[in-house]
């Protein structure tokens, strides 16, 4: 298996954020990812786990940033928050 890029995490430091990040993919060419939903669907279950709860509130601390909202459920992650669309396609 390849590893791509990497995560670094840590706790909030205040009442409405349950824990930060940043992710970083050099070896893709991506220096610093704004906003990172794949690594919040492995985030969340951690930060889940350590803090007792499945709601929690998340910030990518990017030089653009962003919230996100992730709720942990039996097997699953869901994810909430603004997002901009960089590209749009089709599949024929």
């Amino acid at each position: 298996y390849a590893y791509h890029g990497f995560c670094v995490t840590c706790a909030g430091e205040s009442e409405e954020i349950d824990f930060v990040s940043r992710f970083f993919a050099p070896a893709l060419s991506v220096d610093e990812d704004p906003v990172t939903g794949s690594a919040h669907c492995v985030l969340g279950p951690y930060w889940a786990e350590k803090l007792g709860k499945t709601e929690l509130r998340a910030y990518q601390a990017s030089a653009r940033g962003g919230d996100v909202r992730v709720t942990v459920g039996d097997g699953s992650v869901t994810l909430g928050g603004q997002a901009v669309t960089m590209m749009r396609g089709e599949l024929v």
